[in-house]
């Protein structure tokens, strides 16, 4: 079965790569803008539902897997960093507080929704200060991840621990999404283990 990931994180595609392979990737440009009215886990359910509708109508034929993650902390959402000042700001925010990570996943095929869910953990951070925050975003690591940090990276420092799935909190839950692309017939390739890809994505 053909299946691709609506999404162009390198962090969703190795954890796919560890539930099935081969897959495409074919990011979506859906519009991220959250609306007034939507909790945060509506917001990341839309969007994760939104991102595989849109790649399933190119591709009629196939499984699509997406997903959408953002960061809780109070009443306050926070996406992913603008700039270096919004980055830091979103970290000396976080710092000493134990904040949610919420992530939607959807599946579609045939240009119709099959499965979505939402996923949430709760990580807490240990105090930081300002020049580890400084060392952390001028890696440039924060950029490119809702609220401003990666646990799979420079960022595992940061945490105390964690309550619920440590894949959700990276970008897709491992364990829900095998569970669900095994309902529909998704699994490893033999061939797969012989791709150089492959072993990269799965054993990184």
């Amino acid at each position: 079965m053909r299946v691709i990931l609506a999404s162009g994180s390198p962090r969703r595609r190795e954890i796919l790569a560890r539930v099935a392979y081969p897959f495409e990737v074919m990011p979506s440009n859906v519009d991220e803008t959250r609306h007034a009215s939507e909790s945060p886990a509506q917001y990341v359910a839309r969007v994760s539902r939104d991102k595989v509708l849109a790649v399933a109508r190119e591709a009629p034929g196939a499984l699509v897997l997406g997903a959408d993650t953002s960061v809780v902390l109070g009443d306050r959402t926070l996406g992913k960093p603008e700039d270096a000042n919004s980055a830091r700001e979103m970290l000396a925010s976080l710092s000493g507080q134990t904040h949610e990570v919420l992530t939607g996943v959807a599946v579609a095929r045939g240009g119709r929704l099959e499965r979505d869910w939402v996923t949430a953990s709760r990580v807490r951070f240990r105090q930081l200060n300002s020049s580890e925050i400084d060392a952390y975003v001028a890696t440039g690591d924060a950029f490119d991840k809702a609220g401003g940090y990666g646990v799979q990276s420079g960022a595992d420092a940061f945490v105390e621990g964690i309550e619920g799935s440590v894949t959700s909190v990276i970008g897709l839950p491992f364990e829900e999404t095998e569970v669900v692309l095994r309902e529909f017939g998704v699994g490893m390739d033999p061939d797969a283990f012989q791709s150089t890809e492959a072993i990269a994505l799965r054993f990184r």
